[in-house]
This record gives structure tokens, sequence and C-alpha cells, in this order.
């Protein structure tokens, strides 16, 4: 019963080892990502379409849609290792976006859940070119 039960002990502690838990991406609400983006250093990303970005975006965010077909090859290009702080027009995006960018290895990601909707509810500016 000894063994059967250091077994057990010893796989629990392999398969806890296995899986860290940690995720490149932080998810934020409005008020964190207006925290976030004041930090001049990260890169601020809408990946709604072109269309969606030209009606309003966030002040000097970069627009690479995420359902285009070259996202993964414009997103590639950036620098991984650099902080990037994602919105798109409701949170479901950004989260695809993310999930994408941490597979091709940025490590430093923040999500706004709500997205640009939450962002205009909250009374913070959106831009036009």
């Amino acid at each position: 019963m000894k063994k059967l039960f250091a077994a057990l002990a010893i796989a629990a502690i392999a398969l806890a080892g296995c899986s860290s838990g940690t995720s490149a991406t932080e998810d934020v609400d409005v008020q964190g990502f207006a925290e976030v983006i004041k930090d001049q250093n990260i890169m601020i990303l809408d990946v709604r379409t072109p269309e969606e970005f030209s009606q309003g975006h966030i002040a000097g965010s970069v627009n690479i849609d995420v359902s285009s077909s070259d996202f993964v090859s414009k997103v590639s290009a950036l620098d991984k290792t650099k902080t990037y702080a994602v919105y798109c027009r409701s949170g479901n995006r950004s989260q695809v976006a993310t999930g994408e960018m941490e597979k091709l290895g940025f490590t430093s990601l923040y999500n706004m859940t709500g997205g640009a909707i939450d962002w205009a509810a909250a009374g913070f500016p959106l831009v036009t070119p």
C-alpha cells in the first residue's frame, strides 16, 4: 500500500511540474488597458478589420487584422521581446490574436476584455484618421 501511495504521489508531482499554467497574455479591463498603454514602450495593436479601424481606434495603435490571411506573417515581423497591448471590437478577436502571438513566441501581451465597445462606453476617446 505504501508503494502504491508513493507511486501516486510521485506521478502527481511529475504531472504538476509539466503544466506551468503560465501565459504570456494578461487579460485586463478598460481601466487596466488605459493604464498599460501609458507606457510609451508598449505597442498598441488593433486586430479589427481596416474598415473598423478607420471608423475609430485608440490613438497610436497599429492595425493588423487577425482575420486576414497574412496576419501570422505580419505579426511574425514584430519584435517578440516587446510588450503588446491588443484589442478588437469586443475582446473575442484579440483573444484569438494573443493566442496566435503566444504560439509565435511573444512573451508579454495584454488583452483588453470588452474591446473598443467598452473603451468608448467608458468615455475613452477613439480617433479617426
